[in-house]
């Protein structure tokens, strides 16, 4: 896979894995605050930046997959990193990060 402005796929998806996450909580926060009846700015304006974050973290997961020879079982634990709240980074601390030579 091509490298873009020096970011690997890798790379990307540890980038986009806690942001990913953190765009997850503030939209379960900004929901939490439309069902109380103060407005649903907060939903209408995360609602389509967390989307686009999700969708750009499976298609990276896929991508890295490939380039890393990834299990499925691998692929299943960071796809489901997706869907969980702090899931983003516990994907990015536990299965992203380099591991220290032994």
């Amino acid at each position: 896979m091509r490298k873009t402005a020096g970011m690997t796929p890798l790379t990307a998806l540890r980038w986009i894995a806690p942001i990913e996450a953190t765009s997850f909580l503030a939209l379960l926060v900004a929901s939490y605050v439309k069902h109380q009846g103060d407005g649903a700015t907060g939903v209408q304006i995360l609602g389509p930046i967390h989307g686009l974050l999700f969708i750009a973290y499976v298609a990276l997961t896929l991508v890295v997959r490939r380039e890393q020879g990834w299990t499925n079982t691998t692929t299943g634990w960071v796809l489901l990193g997706a869907v969980l709240p702090f899931g983003g980074y516990v994907v990015e601390w536990r299965l992203l990060r380099p591991r220290p030579a032994t």
